[in-house]
């Protein structure tokens, strides 16, 4: 909270200013990953996310494990994948392949803001729940549809999760190493940026309708993602034909940069560039290398890597890996310790930016889940609501929102539509 002073010197208190998208409301059709962490940014930077589930079953991502957050009483428990990517959501129970159930779903979309959903192509027209229908109900509305592959195309019908398109993009292609076959990136990469983008997307749209008063609709392929997350490596392909190729933990193009093995771990060391390679040998007492021809660019560097990697890792095999970066870094170069997870939440910097924050709910322990890592001047995110329970909220929106009294709430609930 703010402390303020007011006219007559007595201390008055002020609530936090309202964070940016406080007053729209997004109403979340989505599951698994990339959908939902989209729906969670928005949900971080203010929105009311209301997230429909299916009822007994919700959301995949809720039984999705290893990991999972066991209940006080272990009558139930939360996924990791679920946890990840659900905070500042409200759940409620809705079964709209009943007509009673796709009602609902016209009638909340008619008080959104914002509609995001991630069924495969054509579902959710034929339940009259796809954008030309809901337009109709609500001109304004910006509706995100995420999908593998698009809304069009010979693909769209396809179903596909985030190693499909690891796979097709080329990312796999470029991961690993060199002499190894292709790599799959170490978590859902694409799903994740995919939220990115879709939030992104969102956020445009609702500007212009803010500006014209007309919503649009949005189509995120989580493979075009895929292939836009290439960037560098891809446009290397198309300006010059040559196919790239898995380079390990080594920089393309240029050397130094890449992981040294040290006597208990790994360092990260980046000295590819000429000033940078000078203050690396200087730190490391071999100015000597300075001289050599075979090193005297970054270009001869890269024609010459394999015998200059060669000396550096038996330099760097001497000692521990903290040695070398208390002793490369205050000399400019750009390093660092290859962490596990626990070492990364173990270190200062992390500790002190509050990247894990303690999160409870009465009837779950304590945990740690990831803070937004978006930081405003004015409007700081500071306060995070624990994932959802299966249903928690449906009665609350159904009275509150649309107005139904507690009969037909239960007359609902009796024919398995919530």
């Amino acid at each position: 909270m703010l402390s303020m002073t007011s006219r007559d010197n007595n201390p008055i208190t002020q609530p936090p200013p309202a964070l940016p998208l406080s007053g729209v409301r997004v109403l979340d059709l989505s599951r698994l990953i990339a959908a939902p962490a989209a729906t969670q940014m928005l949900g971080d930077l203010g929105a009311e996310i209301i997230k429909v589930e299916r009822p007994g079953e919700g959301d995949d991502a809720r039984t999705y494990g290893p990991s999972f957050l066991q209940r006080d009483d272990g009558q139930a428990q939360l996924a990791g994948f679920y946890l990840a990517v659900n905070r500042n959501k409200k759940s409620m129970t809705l079964d709209f392949s009943k007509p009673e159930g796709a009602e609902i779903v016209r009638a909340l979309a008619a008080k959104s803001d914002i509609l995001v959903e991630n069924y495969k192509v054509g579902d959710l027209a034929r339940r009259g729940l796809d954008y030309e229908s809901l337009k109709l109900v609500n001109p304004a509305l910006v509706y995100c549809s995420v999908s593998g592959f698009g809304q069009d195309g010979p693909y769209a019908a396809r179903p596909g999760v985030d190693s499909i398109f690891q796979a097709m993009s080329g990312l796999m292609s470029i991961t690993g190493d060199p002499n190894g076959p292709p790599q799959k990136v170490g978590l859902p990469l694409i799903d994740m940026i995919t939220g990115v983008y879709a939030s992104t997307a969102i956020l445009a749209a609702l500007r212009r309708r803010d500006a014209t008063g007309n919503g649009q609709a949005i189509d995120i392929s989580l493979l075009d993602v895929a292939i836009a997350t290439l960037g560098q490596r891809a446009v290397d392909y198309l300006i010059t034909g040559e196919v790239p190729m898995r380079a390990g933990n080594a920089s393309t193009g240029t050397a130094p940069a890449q992981h040294f093995l040290c006597r208990d771990g790994e360092v990260n060391v980046q000295a590819g560039g000429d000033r940078q390679f000078g203050n690396l040998c200087r730190a490391l007492g071999r100015a000597d290398l300075l001289s050599d021809p075979r090193f005297g660019n970054r270009m001869d560097r890269w024609r010459n890597r394999e015998a200059l990697i060669a000396i550096l890792q038996a330099v760097f095999a001497a000692d521990t890996v903290r040695t070398w970066c208390d002793r490369l870094q205050p000399q400019g170069v750009i390093c660092a310790p290859v962490y596990d997870l626990k070492q990364t939440f173990e270190d200062p910097q992390v500790i002190h930016r509050g990247v894990a924050m303690p999160m409870q709910r009465s009837d779950y322990p304590p945990t740690r889940l990831l803070r937004n890592p978006i930081r405003f001047s004015d409007t700081p995110i500071t306060d995070y609501a624990f994932p959802p329970t299966l249903g928690e909220h449906t009665e609350a929106i159904l009275s509150d929102l649309l107005g139904y009294d507690s009969d037909r709430v239960a007359t609902l609930r009796a024919a398995g539509v919530i």
